[in-house]
């Protein structure tokens, strides 16, 4: 039996970038969501015109295909699509001139932290989680979490 399942993983076509497809289910919703009317309204109060929604479903029904027949073409499709979609999502992204891009950390970047938030630290609540997952303390039981009837 493991035979086969192997033979089969190996005969399945494989695509370029194929960790990009969602779940095929996750096409429908956003489909739903783009043609709803919250969906529509919010459309047109940020970008003053209602959206193209064809393309999310186009992509389920792509989804549907590379699912159940393993049809590259449509794989390739939504790989094309997705990446269209993070270059669109992006691009405020890479355009933005204001900052200047680092190439490397700075060197300084771990340096101690200054004494006064250090011992601010050591009393955070932050800090003892830390402890008692690492076992350097005892579990501290609140007892204000319980409710006592009388």
């Amino acid at each position: 039996m493991t035979e086969t399942s192997t033979e089969n993983e190996e005969k399945a076509p494989t695509v370029e970038d194929e960790w990009m497809i969602r779940p095929c289910p996750v096409y429908d919703e956003e489909y739903k969501d783009c043609t709803s009317i919250k969906g529509r309204f919010h459309q047109y109060f940020v970008f003053g015109e209602t959206l193209n929604c064809i393309p999310w479903k186009r992509d389920y029904d792509n989804c549907c295909r590379w699912r159940d027949n393993k049809d590259v073409k449509s794989a390739k499709e939504i790989v094309e699509n997705e990446k269209a979609r993070r270059r669109q999502r992006l691009e405020p992204h890479y355009g933005n001139d204001v900052w200047t891009r680092r190439k490397s950390p700075p060197e300084n970047w771990n340096t101690p932290l200054p004494e006064h938030i250090q011992k601010e630290y050591e009393a955070s609540y932050l800090n003892i989680k830390a402890k008692e997952m690492r076992g350097e303390i005892p579990t501290q039981v609140d007892p204000s979490n319980y409710c006592v009837l009388m």
